[in-house]
């Protein structure tokens, strides 16, 4: 045996121990699902997750739940551990619109159908499904509602997402779109904290420095406008406006008590089941009926219907 051959076996083997799947599904073995998303540390990435599991098994598929913490090269690995494992499908939330082409198109020449769900790839035709929240619609409702608490004027700071991620680039022009239109409403500050709670702490501390008197803060997900809401309650701002964006209960809960003020709901669980159900009837069928982008609109939160929603979904 060679170095080569030894090193593939190697990583095969590691594979499929890290997948929690034994071996590739053969005879009567249920098929195999296999669901990749980001981190589960966010409650976002963790529902879709779980929720995407629980349907496939309900379907009487068998499944493998990894997270390729947003590394395009951990995601590379998974994939490759699902073509190993003998997948009949993979549900993915994606490394990036760019990064994640190669993977997903390795996983169809390999036979394996993809159902991208929350991130659009920047490839038509190698994914059959691409299921997402409709994230510039979404973006236009939470601007609007920001612009009426701000009484369309006043300073404020915007929260960007993650640079490699389409969904920050579609959410940020859908703000613009609509604050642009108000010339009282001014931008004094615009940084990325990546989607990160801890980041956007740290970095609403370091703007607040030069613009203490901002009414506003706009974020692009939720876990960025809970993380302002904190450094502006310890610099003892805490009646500054914030909205965010995903719905999750960490906001709702904020909403309700008062440090957001809004936010947009996407609706993560439904979006989760949808792709599982595409890949159930592609797999049975050959077909999912439906065209390869789908878009599914948001809702907006406010303190009058926060107790109408539950994990990123309507109770």
């Amino acid at each position: 045996m060679n170095l080569r051959t030894i090193a593939t076996s190697a990583f095969v083997l590691s594979g499929l121990l890290l997948s929690g799947c034994g071996a590739r599904q053969t005879g009567s073995a249920k098929k195999l699902i296999a669901i990749i998303t980001p981190s589960n540390d966010n409650p976002f990435f963790k529902v879709e997750a779980e929720t995407a599991a629980a349907r496939a098994r309900e379907l009487g598929y068998s499944t493998s739940v990894n997270s390729h913490d947003d590394d395009a090269h951990k995601q590379d690995q998974l994939i490759d551990v699902a073509i190993a494992n003998g997948a009949a499908a993979i549900i993915l939330d994606n490394a990036g619109a760019d990064a994640s082409v190669a993977a997903v198109r390795k996983a169809k020449a390999a036979g394996i159908p993809s159902f991208l769900i929350d991130r659009e790839i920047n490839v038509n035709g190698i994914a059959i499904s691409q299921i997402v929240s409709n994230n510039y619609q979404g973006a236009a409702l939470g601007a609007q509602e920001f612009v009426r608490l701000m009484g369309e004027k006043g300073n404020y700071i915007e929260l960007l997402g993650r640079e490699s991620d389409t969904n920050a680039a579609v959410r940020t022009r859908g703000f613009h779109d609509i604050l642009d239109k108000y010339d009282g409403l001014k931008m004094a500050a615009q940084q990325s904290a990546n989607w990160s709670q801890t980041e956007a702490f740290q970095k609403v501390e370091t703007m607040l420095q030069g613009n203490r008197g901002i009414k506003g803060i706009i974020a692009g997900n939720d876990t960025m406008a809970v993380g302002a809401a904190a450094a502006l309650k310890n610099a003892g701002l805490d009646k500054v406006i914030v909205v965010g964006f995903d719905g999750s209960p960490d906001a709702i809960a904020a909403i309700k008590s008062g440090g957001v003020k809004a936010t947009v709901l996407q609706p993560a669980a439904t979006i989760a089941r949808m792709a599982v159900d595409n890949a159930h009837k592609y797999l049975t069928t050959g077909t999912t009926g439906a065209p390869e982008k789908q878009s599914i609109d948001c809702e907006l939160v406010t303190p009058t219907n926060a107790d109408q929603y539950g994990l990123f979904s309507r109770k």
